[in-house]
């Protein structure tokens, strides 16, 4: 019989802050984006760097970047939450009652400059991969769906996202070692 492997050492908590420094602004703003809503996608944040954390040990940089496996689950669980808001019925306010403004001004103001810039990134994409980049990620569809939705073939929408998000990564001005850097 052969001895099982060693487990994984356990990530130290620098670790998790060195993570979470490289990375919770563009989580936050990837939530935010998805939800629409600054305490859930500050409780998303929360839970996806607890995850990793966790489960750090299933982290293969083999499939990409660290940036990049945060951010796909930041996206996956904030569609888990959408799709939890739609199970649930929403309550009413009472007439005569306002909400209260919770609204960061300062920030709010920097997201609006990234949010013009962006906007103006999206709309210099050719219509089609325009549609695509909408639907993968402010709609939440999965490529199958985006497929399905377009009647193009699978290859053909994860191409148009591609060649999307390689044209928004020049006109936004990032530079692709900044993405591949963690």
């Amino acid at each position: 019989m052969t001895p099982s492997p060693p487990p994984p050492p356990a990530p130290q908590l620098a670790q998790l802050e060195a993570l979470y420094d490289a990375h919770n602004r563009q989580a936050i703003g990837l939530a935010y984006r998805i939800l629409g809503d600054l305490g859930d996608a500050e409780e998303v944040v929360q839970e996806v760097f607890l995850s990793a954390w966790r489960s750090g040990h299933t982290y293969d940089p083999a499939r990409g970047s660290t940036h990049t496996w945060i951010l796909s689950m930041v996206r996956n669980r904030s569609i888990d939450v959408l799709r939890a808001r739609q199970r649930r019925p929403t309550l009413q306010m009472t007439e005569g009652i306002d909400p209260v403004d919770t609204s960061d001004v300062p920030a709010l103001a920097v997201s609006n400059v990234d949010a013009e810039t962006a906007r103006v990134a999206m709309n210099s994409l050719p219509p089609e991969q325009k549609q695509a980049l909408e639907l993968a990620y402010f709609g939440g569809l999965s490529h199958s769906e985006i497929a399905a939705q377009l009647a193009a073939p699978i290859g053909t929408v994860k191409g148009r996202i591609r060649l999307g998000l390689d044209h928004l990564r020049v006109a936004m001005g990032v530079h692709q070692d900044l993405l591949s850097a963690s």
